[in-house]
């Protein structure tokens, strides 16, 4: 086999050692936006495996932006200062790290998986979310507060801070999260955002304040540091949001400074039935890498080295995410990539 995948991969000035990476996937065991032991644990174990970037899971760019109240934070200080060692342990690994920035509008406020479903109410640490229309996910989760736009410009800000925080902390690179029906993706679909303002309505309004959030997190970081953007390609709903229009909205902001387009699918409301299989998302990455010019990334159910390997070959995406394999299985990089290009400890070697 050849292994395309173990091929390093340049995105400005940052050489990401391999184009297996480790996608970001919420632990909701923080407490007030704070990295803690399990986070330093869970990281470290993934980057010592072998992928070339760990992508950090939804790190909210302000308190009311979080899924739930056990979710990462970037809105202080104080979390810049408790993501640094883990940073630095997952960078001296011989991996890099990006974090994802996150605002869940509509989707906040709700009780980790293992907890419950639905809402959590203000009297056990929930809150009131926001999002562009009031209209609720669906009726286990609260009615959303409707943004006014100083408060639309204001968010904006806040993933510029967020960025700005996270190269503080040693970050490589930060992801903007524009899919699953989190804030961003709300604005940009029409089944979500029925503004009649300048962030409503037609493709250009919609598409505004995610403009506004690249422009805000492209402004924080240095020239030479990629900023990335994860996309939901398509609702699965007719009428919605779909690929045509986010391969439009993705030309019209990649001059803006976006460097890499990690391609997922679904989230923005229930009812949808995305054809889940085998790679059932990698279509959409290579349709948005052909319409863009991009480099892309491919996830979902990628559970095979043959089959990240012809993903890449063919031309579908320029690095492959790993999610729930990395979870069952934080080796499994390591064990196929060629054996020139592992980065084994040595502690480990007697058993490779």
């Amino acid at each position: 086999m050849s292994a395309y995948f173990a091929e390093p991969l340049v995105l400005r000035s940052l050489n990401i050692p391999n184009r297996l990476f480790m996608a970001p996937m919420c632990q909701y065991s923080a407490r007030d936006g704070l990295p803690n032991e399990w986070h330093l644990r869970h990281y470290t174990e993934r980057a010592l495996g072998g992928v070339g970037l760990v992508v950090v899971e939804a790190t909210a760019v302000s308190p009311e932006g979080r899924i739930s109240p056990s979710d990462l934070g970037l809105w202080n200080d104080e979390q810049v200062r408790a993501f640094r060692p883990l940073v630095k342990a997952v960078r001296d690994s011989g991996c890099r790290i990006a974090v994802q920035l996150a605002h869940a509008g509509r989707k906040a406020s709700t009780y980790p998986p293992w907890q419950g479903k639905g809402r959590v109410p203000e009297s056990a640490g929930g809150w009131e979310p926001v999002a562009p229309s009031a209209l609720a996910f669906d009726e286990d989760y609260a009615l959303p507060r409707e943004l006014t736009p100083a408060q639309i410009e204001n968010l904006a800000r806040a993933f510029g801070e967020a960025a700005r925080r996270a190269l503080d902390a040693g970050f490589d690179a930060v992801e903007i999260h524009g899919a699953h029906g989190y804030l961003i993706h709300q604005f940009l679909s029409p089944l979500s955002n029925k503004r009649s303002d300048e962030y409503g309505g037609d493709l250009a309004g919609r598409s505004r304040f995610l403009g506004q959030v690249v422009r805000e997190a492209r402004k924080a970081v240095p020239d030479t540091a990629p900023v990335l953007i994860r996309v939901s390609a398509t609702d699965w709903i007719p009428g919605g949001w779909d690929p045509e229009e986010c391969a439009r909205v993705l030309n019209e902001i990649k001059d803006l400074g976006v460097d890499f387009v990690d391609v997922s699918s679904g989230g923005l409301a229930p009812g949808a039935k995305p054809p889940v299989g085998p790679g059932y998302q990698v279509g959409l990455a290579a349709r948005i890498r052909e319409k863009t010019g991009l480099p892309t990334g491919a996830v979902g159910l990628i559970t095979t080295a043959e089959q990240a390997d012809q993903i890449l070959l063919s031309g579908s995406a320029d690095a492959v995410s790993l999610g729930r394999l990395l979870l069952r299985d934080p080796w499994w990089p390591a064990r196929n990539l060629p054996a020139d290009r592992r980065r084994i400890p040595p502690q480990y070697l007697r058993a490779y």
